[in-house]
C-alpha cells in the first residue's frame, strides 16, 4: 500500500532530501513550508522521483495552520502513514545579542512547530491505531554548544516532550510510534540564511554530513519506530557519549574552540537578508535546494549508518567514540 507522508520543512535541507527519498520509494507526499518556491522546486522533484505531491505553505509555528495541512493531507490522499517533523529556524549569536522575539520566534518554530506537527498527526493515527512521527533532533540536544542556545534549548526541548509523549503511547498499548533520528552537522541552506550576528560566516562544526545521509536515517526511524531514537553520524555518537562521560571537561573544550569552530574566516555581512520572519524562498525568491555551500567538505556516508540495525557493533561504536571525543577534548585543553 502506498504510503502517505507529511515533511514539515520540506522546501530545503533535510526535509526536501527527505522527500526525495520516500519518494522514490513510490509515497505520497504532503509537503510542508513557509518558502513558496522552495514548495514547488521540492513538489517537481517528488514527481520526478515518482511520487506524489501536494504542498501546503504553513508556518509550523501555528497551530492552525498546522491542522489546516493535516486536514489537506487527509482529503488529499485519504490517510497519515508518517509524519516528519524537521522546520526549524535560528540565531547565532550570544544569548545577550539575541532579542526577546527573536528568542520566542525560533522556540515557536523550532520546539513548538514540532508539538504542533505531533498533536495534529497523533489526532488522526491514534483513531485508527496506526502511523509513525519521526522528529529530526540533533546531537545539539544533548550537548549543547555556545552561539545557538535558542536552537540547542529547542532540541533538549523535543527530547523531553517526546519521551513524555512516547510513554504515553505505550502506556496506552498504542501502535502508533513516535521516534527521534539525532543528526550530526548537515550541509544545508540554514548557514546562508538564518540570523547571524557573528563578525564571520557561520559554518556547521566538522564533520559535515550532506542531507542525504540525515534523510536515509529518516527513512530507517520511520521504518523502525520501535526503537526511542536512532543516532545519525559518528561525531552525533561521540558527542553524545562524551557528554555523558565528562560533561564539564567538554564545557570548558567548548567554551575555548567553539566559537572559531563555528565560523569561517570570511567576514559576515550584517545586513545579509535571513529567514526568521520571512522565509527566503519564497514566491519571486530563488530556490535555495537541499544542499547548502560546503559541499566540498561534507560526506556522503555515515559509518554509523552501516553500524544500524546491529546493537553490538553501535554500542561499540558509541563507547569508542564516546571516549575518542573525551581524549580529544583533554589534549585540546592541554594545548
Amino acid at each position: 500500500m502506498t504510503q502517505t507522508v507529511v515533511i514539515t520543512g520540506a522546501s530545503a535541507g533535510i526535509g526536501r532530501a527527505t522527500a526525495r527519498a520516500f519518494a522514490a520509494r513510490g509515497a505520497d507526499l504532503v509537503l510542508l513550508a513557509r518558502g513558496e518556491a522552495g514548495l514547488a522546486a521540492a513538489a517537481r522533484e517528488v514527481e520526478a522521483a515518482g511520487g506524489r505531491a501536494l504542498t501546503v505553505p504553513t508556518d509550523v509555528a501555528d497551530h492552525r495552520q498546522v491542522e489546516a495541512a493535516a486536514d489537506a493531507a487527509t482529503r488529499h490522499f485519504g490517510r497519515l502513514d508518517v509524519w516528519v517533523n524537521v522546520a526549524f529556524t535560528s540565531v547565532f549569536a550570544p544569548f545577550t545579542e539575541i532579542g526577546a522575539e527573536e528568542y520566542e520566534r525560533v522556540t515557536q518554530v523550532a520546539y513548538l512547530g514540532f508539538v504542533n506537527g505531533t498533536r495534529a498527526a497523533l489526532s488522526r493515527m491514534l483513531p485508527h491505531d496506526h502511523g509513525t512521527v519521526v522528529q529530526v533532533g540533533s546531537a545539539l540536544g544533548d550537548r549543547s554548544i555556545p552561539l545557538q542556545s535558542a536552537y540547542c534549548g529547542a532540541k533538549h526541548a523535543i527530547n523531553g516532550f517526546t519521551s513524555s509523549v512516547r510513554t504515553e503511547l505505550l502506556h496506552q498499548g498504542s501502535k502508533v510510534h513516535l521516534t527521534i533520528a539525532q543528526m550530526p552537522a548537515v550541509n544545508t541552506p540554514q548557514f546562508s540564511w538564518v540570523l547571524s550576528r557573528l563578525s564571520r560566516r557561520p559554518q556547521p562544526v566538522p564533520p559535515i554530513y550532506q542531507p542525504e545521509v540525515a534523510a536515509r536515517a529518516v527513512l530507517h526511524a520511520a521504518d523502525h519506530p520501535r526503537r526511542k531514537q536512532h543516532y545519525v553520524g559518528a561525531s552525533t555518537v561521540a558527542t553524545i557519549w562524551a557528554d555523558k562521560l565528562a560533561p564539564a571537561l567538554l564545557d570548558r573544550y567548548l567554551a575555548r574552540t567553539g566559537y572559531d569552530s563555528q565560523q569561517t574566516d570570511q567576514p559576515e555581512d550584517p545586513d545579509r537578508p535571513h529567514n526568521l520572519w520571512y522565509p527566503r524562498d519564497a514566491t519571486g525568491h530563488d530556490d535555495r535546494g537541499a544542499h547548502g555551500a560546503f559541499d566540498a567538505q561534507s560526506h556522503s556516508r555515515s559509518p554509523q549508518q552501516w553500524a544500524a540495525g546491529h546493537p553490538v557493533l553501535t554500542s561499540a561504536l558509541a563507547a569508542s567514540a564516546g571516549a575518542a571525543a573525551v581524549l580529544a577534548a583533554r589534549r585540546g585543553l592541554s594545548r
